[in-house]
C-alpha cells in the first residue's frame, strides 16, 4: 500500500505541481486549501505525512500544526512547513513548538522536500505502525480493506457512508460541521457546493444500516453532527 501525504496551500498551481511529483515518486496525495479543509481531511484519510504552507486563508499552517498535534488520533503524523524567505527565525522557531517537525523555504528544492519527506516517513513507520483496525464498542473498522462488522457479522456500506462513520467515529464528542464534512467525506469545494441535504441524507441511511448503533451519531441543530 503506498504512503499517503496530505498536501495543504491556498496557491493551486503549487498544490497540483507537488502531487503530480510526490505521485511520480510513489506517493499517493490527498489535498487541500487551507486548514480548516485539512483538518476534516486528516480525519477522514488519516495520511502518513502533512506538508502545509504557513499563510493560508480560514486557518493557517501553524494553527493546523497545533489542532494535530492535540488531536490524539493524529497526533503522530509528521509534519513539514513550507515557509516563505521573509518568515522571521522566532516563528520558525514557535513553529516546532507547536508540532511542525521540519521546514522548507521556498522557492525549495523538489529533491530536497522529497528527501525529507522520504526521511520522515521512515522514522514514522519504525517508530509505529499505522493501525489498520478501528474499534468503537461492538463497532469494528477495517481501515485498509474499508470494510466493517458491528457484533462481528459484516455490514455493506457505500464508500462515501464508509468515509463518514470513519471521519465521525474519528472525532468522538467533537461537533463535525456540515462543510467540514462536505469537504473531508465527498471532497466539495464548499464555495462552489454547500448543500446539507447531501450529508442528511448520507447519515440517514448510514444509521438504518447500523441500527441501534446509529443513534450514537447525533445531530446537533445549527451545526452538524457528532459521535458520542
Amino acid at each position: 500500500m503506498k504512503e499517503r501525504a496530505l498536501i495543504v496551500d491556498d496557491d493551486l498551481e503549487l498544490l497540483g505541481i507537488l502531487r503530480k511529483y510526490l505521485e511520480n515518486h510513489g506517493l499517493e496525495t490527498i489535498s487541500a486549501s487551507n486548514g480548516a479543509e485539512a483538518l476534516a481531511a486528516a480525519a477522514a484519510r488519516r495520511p502518513d505525512i502533512i506538508i502545509t504552507d504557513v499563510e493560508m486563508p480560514r486557518m493557517d499552517g501553524f494553527a493546523l500544526c497545533r489542532k494535530i498535534k492535540d488531536n490524539k488520533a493524529l497526533a503522530d503524523i509528521p509534519l513539514v512547513i513550507m515557509t516563505g524567505k521573509k518568515m522571521a527565525e522566532a516563528d520558525q522557531v514557535a513553529g516546532y513548538g507547536y508540532g511542525a517537525d521540519d521546514y522548507v523555504i521556498k522557492p525549495f528544492s523538489y529533491p530536497v522536500l522529497l528527501a525529507k519527506v522520504k526521511a520522515m516517513l521512515r522514522r514514522a513507520s519504525r517508530g509505529k505502525k499505522k493501525e489498520a483496525i478501528k474499534k468503537q464498542g461492538a463497532l469494528e473498522l477495517n481501515l485498509e480493506a474499508r470494510t466493517i462488522k458491528l457484533k462481528g457479522k459484516p455490514v455493506k456500506l457505500t464508500s462515501k457512508e464508509f468515509d463518514l462513520l470513519n471521519t465521525l467515529t474519528s472525532n468522538p464528542g467533537r461537533v463535525l460541521s456540515l462543510t467540514s464534512l462536505l469537504e473531508a467525506v465527498w471532497g466539495y469545494n464548499t464555495a462552489d457546493y454547500n448543500d446539507p441535504h447531501t450529508v442528511e441524507v448520507h447519515v440517514s441511511n448510514l444509521r438504518r444500516k447500523i441500527g441501534l448503533f446509529g443513534k450514537r451519531i447525533k445531530a446537533v441543530p445549527g451545526h452538524g453532527y457528532k459521535f458520542e
